[in-house]
């Protein structure tokens, strides 16, 4: 992408973004609908690959308000499949039907996905139509930055910032654009470049603990020729899957890590690993490919996916993964919820949080532009994103401390499941105040249990104390679980149907009526 330089770099900009990613573009380009004029900044060029890449039915609902709230229509249609198949297909994407975990033993590898005692299908949408997607970031953040300039956001790549002075009136940042030297002067920073990005180095902010979550690594590529799951043997199941298994966000899940495989339309797949630094350091995860091959032969059942599969990317190591910045907001900057910390990309919780500050952000520039509550708001959006990022350590925290013990590990993603699910109903209902927060970490009832539960995972010491934990967190999510979870005739497959939704009417405030008109206004029975 050709690089934007229609005005002099030297003027001064209501809001400066540093760094294009999604989250930072839709900011931008909201700011400017709000009427600020604004600068995006980013130190590569598009397109260029970045982790994070799985949607998730709140980030789609966060992404359709946004879009219609600030009047942003090329890219609504990015919220659904079918829309965004129709309106967009040269943007890269994957089908995503829901969450898909198989848990392996290293020990006794398998040549077939294991068991159905050892699986959980989390179905997100009943058909293709209003299905979730994988972004293909690559395609996706590139076609964000272009919408960014039709709307008069001036762009800068290849521009490299490297130090921030903030005196009263402004915050100045100054760097080199194409190995020139640059200044750039706002009333407004925010950072959207990601853990340990731009501010995290200008400013010299600090890291701060993420309590009783372990160090992690990560391995990650991309691929093309990579197969489909192969089938279990005849017999095996009785009746058919909530969806096909591939068309989901694919996990892995072993003693020590993980491993994602998300499938694009494109003919590429993105795969890679999260893992414990014991795990990483088995693997050597820091040899790259070497590394991967080693994985893939302690798995047959990926062995034998990724058989004829090739890297189209160089393989990229993150020795340090998880992040949390002790400063998040000043008197005239913000790190976006991407930047201001990151945990897993596990259950996908990555995107709801980078849309939620990108939602709290639009809000107070919407509202306190230019007043002396301003700075005030700013420190409560910078409690609401740190609290967020505590939450979801604890749900992943929790998760990892379970790795191979997935009877447990199933029940804990139900908490999350029955919370997130919730919520987006909640909000498709217009009644946001029944689920104000991430989670429902506010909930004086489900907030203060779910992270008991989630205490109590970190010491599982027996098969009684398993099982208790797993009927304790069923009672816990009874009165938000309006989608049939943990049922044990469906024995870890959880299809949506809408007689779920019908039958649990009550616990959303709503009559079955309003659910009915629900369903049809989201398209929930194809056309």
């Amino acid at each position: 992408m050709r690089a934007l330089r229609d005005r002099s770099v030297n003027d001064q900009y209501d809001i400066a973004v540093v760094g294009s990613g999604f989250a930072g573009s839709l900011l931008a380009m909201i700011a400017k609908r709000l009427g600020r004029s604004v600068v995006l900044i980013e130190r590569h060029k598009h397109p260029r690959v970045v982790i994070g890449e799985s949607s998730t039915p709140l980030t789609n609902l966060l992404l359709e308000d946004l879009t219609t709230r600030y009047d942003l229509p090329a890219i609504r249609p990015l919220a659904k499949w079918g829309t965004w198949q129709k309106a967009h297909p040269e943007v890269g994407c994957g089908l995503k039907r829901g969450f898909t975990f198989y848990h392996h033993n290293l020990e006794k590898p398998e040549a077939f996905p294991p068991s159905r005692d050892r699986q959980l299908l989390v179905a997100a949408s009943p058909h293709n139509e209003i299905s979730d997607t994988h972004w293909c970031r690559a395609d996706f953040d590139c076609f964000l930055v272009q919408e960014a300039r039709k709307l008069g956001v001036h762009y800068l790549d290849e521009t490299t910032m490297t130090r921030v002075i903030e005196s009263h009136d402004v915050i100045e940042l100054s760097g080199t654009h194409n190995d020139q030297p640059i200044t750039i002067s706002a009333k407004f920073l925010i950072d959207a470049s990601g853990p340990r990005g731009f501010l995290h180095h200008a400013l010299g902010l600090q890291e701060k603990e993420l309590p009783h979550f372990p160090s992690t690594q990560a391995l990650y590529s991309h691929f093309a020729g990579v197969g489909l799951i192969q089938p279990a043997p005849s017999g095996e199941h009785k009746d058919p899957e909530p969806y096909p298994p591939d068309s989901a966000a694919v996990h892995h899940i072993f003693d020590g890590g993980w491993i994602w495989v998300l499938q694009f339309n494109n003919g590429i797949t993105s795969a890679g690993i999260a893992a414990t630094d014991a795990a990483a350091a088995r693997w050597s995860l820091r040899e790259g490919a070497a590394a991967w091959d080693r994985i893939l032969e302690d798995i047959p059942a990926l062995h034998s996916q990724f058989a004829n599969a090739k890297p189209v990317q160089p393989f990229r190591h993150v020795p340090r993964l998880s992040f949390r910045s002790a400063t998040i907001a000043g008197k005239r900057w913000a790190l976006l919820s991407s930047a201001a910390g990151f945990i897993d990309p596990l259950l996908s919780t990555g995107f709801p949080l980078a849309l939620l500050g990108v939602d709290r952000l639009a809000n107070i520039i919407e509202d306190h532009w230019g007043s002396p509550t301003f700075a005030i708001q700013l420190e409560s959006y910078a409690v609401e994103a740190d609290a967020d990022l505590l939450a979801t350590a604890q749900l992943i925290g929790a998760l990892y401390a379970n790795l191979n013990n997935f009877p447990v590990f199933a029940s804990l993603t139900l908490l999350y499941f029955a919370a997130v699910g919730f919520a987006e109903t909640a909000r498709r209902l217009g009644k946001p105040e029944l689920a104000p927060s991430f989670m429902l970490r506010h909930h004086p009832g489900f907030g203060p249990s779910s992270a008991h539960l989630f205490e109590r995972a970190r010491h599982i010491h027996t098969p009684q104390e398993a099982l208790q934990l797993s009927e304790d967190i069923l009672r816990t999510i009874e009165p938000f679980n309006i989608a049939g979870l943990g049922y044990p005739q469906r024995r870890n497959w959880y299809p949506v149907e809408a007689q779920d939704l019908i039958d649990n009417a009550a616990k959303l405030d709503a009559t079955q009526q309003e659910i009915h008109q629900l369903l049809l206004r989201c398209g929930f029975h194809p056309q």
